[in-house]
Formats: structure tokens, C-alpha cells, sequence
């Protein structure tokens, strides 16, 4: 039987990701009082190692993974780029095979889409997107998840996304195609999520909006969020700040959105660029529950990819 891997949102039914974060909210409830070190009362995980590869910095995916793990019972194998020889002297395949006959299941930040797929394509043990070029699906559970505990049912809500079209921006449509909801995605022209992506969106029956204007795709929101102009892929900073200083989240936008609308940000944040630090510390964000909410979701992917409940 093939593994069962985590690597796009797109490749699931709406139910499945419904079981999953029905899975992370039960688990979230469960563990109310408890200490961040226990583990959980039945160690799903016990006898479990899994791998947790960067070639990209990372403080919330590596801390919520590890942690995670260990709350389930589990055990991690932390590799960075500098320690592996994945894609220079050992190619991406072999890399897959090796690991597959010393872990359980692979975790991976990387550059590349394409290392990831190819990774998945060639391990016999799961493999999970912790954040490409092209996508973060993680992310985007997590801050269904913490939508829906602050606003309702996701396929009630408004969101609208205020920026860079990137890899987030994606997850998100590939989210709303699967499980409901409008997305309204207000991005430069030369930053919009690929034509591809949205393409395969309205194929799909998605109700997306794209617009030049920030205050079109906030209009009565449930929901903003944003990320950071510059990723440390990005090479021409200037230019994308010049293009994106018009989607600035502040407290004039927010007052287009609906009164009860909650502001998301994925971090890592940068006050007076992307947002302002009157929205990113006042009343309306949910940025640390939705930070928080990456542990939680990623343990019921773990537990979903192992095939367990």
C-alpha cells in the first residue's frame, strides 16, 4: 500500500480535510489544563521516528512539529540542509530511499516544489509539506482551524487575502476549493497567485475573486490576512515593496471589513510594512492562537498520514 502523504491541499476530498481538522480541534480540547510536555494518554506515536528536514530557516514549523511529535508519543530526527547532501552529491530519489529504511515519515521545508515531489515520489513512508516555494498547506489548516473557532464554519465566511500571491495565497485557494467559503484575493498584477492555480480553482466550482483593490476584497469580510512582502527567496526587494505598499493591512482597512472580522497573519510579521502594528497587536488579531494552532493541526496530519485516529 502507498504511503500517505501530505503534500497539497488540492489532492484532497473536502471531507478528508474536514476528518483532519475535526481530528486537531478534538485533540486541542482534550489536552485544556494540561502541561505543553505531556504526552498524550495513548502515544500514538510511540516507537515512531520521524525526519524533519529544512533547507529553510523555520521557528513555528520546527518548534509545533517537534513538539507535536513528542505530545504524540513520537520521536525526531532534526536534518538541515548543511548536514545532507540532498540534490548536490546524493540525488533526491536516493536521498528517499535512504531515509525510508531509517524513519518513519519525513517532514520537509523546502526550496523547491519540486525537491518535495520529488522526495514523496520515491519515499516509501510519508512525507509531509512543511512549506515550498509553491505552497504551505500546514499553514493553511491551522488557520482554518483558528477561523473557525473565532468566526464559524469556513464555508460561511469572506476571506479576503491582502497582498503577495504566494505560496500561502495558494494554499488558501486550494482550501476554499475543497472545503467552501469565499476567497477574495487583492494582489499586484505582477503578484498574483499563477494563472494555473486559479484556473484550476474555478474549474473546481471555487468562489475566488481576484481584484487590484485592496478595499473591494475587504468589503465585509470576515476575515483578513496578509504576509510578508520580502521572503528570503525574494530578490528584488525594492521593487515588491514599491508594488505591495498599497495592500498595507492598517486600521483604516479593517474598518471595511465586518465589525466582528478577525485579522490572520502566518509570521514571521513586519510592523509598518505588510501591516501595522496597530492591527497586528489590537483587538481584532488572532495571530498567536493562530500560531499556536499550527501544533494542533499538525498532529492530526501526523495521525492522518499514519492512518491513525
Amino acid at each position: 500500500m502507498p504511503p500517505q502523504h501530505f503534500l497539497d491541499l488540492s489532492e484532497f476530498e473536502g471531507a478528508t480535510l474536514r476528518n483532519i481538522l475535526n481530528s486537531a480541534k478534538a485533540m486541542k480540547e482534550a489536552r485544556a489544563g494540561q502541561s505543553r510536555g505531556a504526552r498524550e494518554l495513548h502515544a500514538p506515536l510511540n516507537g515512531k521516528i520521524v525526519a524533519l528536514i529544512f533547507q529553510r530557516p523555520s521557528t513555528r514549523t520546527r518548534v509545533s512539529f517537534e513538539v507535536g511529535i513528542r505530545q504524540l508519543g513520537g520521536e525526531t530526527l532534526l536534518v538541515s540542509a548543511s548536514d545532507m547532501q540532498i540534490g548536490r552529491g546524493e540525488t533526491i530519489a536516493d536521498t528517499a530511499r535512504v531515509l525510508s529504511r531509517f524513519v518513519d515519515a519525513i517532514m520537509i521545508r523546502a526550496q523547491h516544489h519540486e525537491d518535495l515531489l520529488e522526495l514523496a515520489q520515491h519515499a516509501t513512508v510519508p512525507v509531509i509539506n512543511g512549506l515550498t516555494d509553491k505552497s504551505h498547506p500546514c499553514q493553511i489548516m491551522a488557520d482554518i482551524l483558528t477561523l473557525e473557532e473565532h468566526v464559524g464554519p469556513l464555508a460561511e465566511q469572506t476571506i479576503a487575502w491582502v497582498g503577495d500571491g504566494n505560496n500561502v495565497a495558494t494554499s488558501f485557494v486550494h482550501a476554499v476549493t475543497r472545503m467552501g467559503g469565499k476567497l477574495r484575493l487583492a494582489c499586484p498584477q505582477a503578484l498574483s497567485v499563477s494563472p494555473s492555480v486559479l484556473q484550476w480553482a474555478r474549474i473546481n466550482g471555487a468562489d475566488i475573486t481576484v481584484t487590484s483593490s485592496a478595499e473591494v476584497a475587504v468589503n465585509g469580510a470576515s476575515c483578513v490576512v496578509t504576509d510578508a512582502w520580502v521572503s528570503m527567496h525574494d530578490a528584488d526587494a525594492t521593487n515588491r515593496h514599491n508594488l505591495l505598499k498599497p495592500f498595507q493591512v492598517n486600521a483604516a482597512l479593517m474598518k471595511r471589513a465586518a465589525r466582528d472580522a478577525i485579522f490572520m497573519h502566518c509570521l514571521p510579521a513586519h510592523r509598518g510594512e505588510e501591516v501595522t502594528a496597530e492591527v497586528m497587536d489590537g483587538p481584532q488579531s488572532v495571530v498567536f492562537d493562530e500560531a499556536e494552532n499550527r501544533l494542533h493541526a499538525q498532529k492530526a496530519i501526523l495521525l492522518h498520514c499514519f492512518g491513525l485516529k
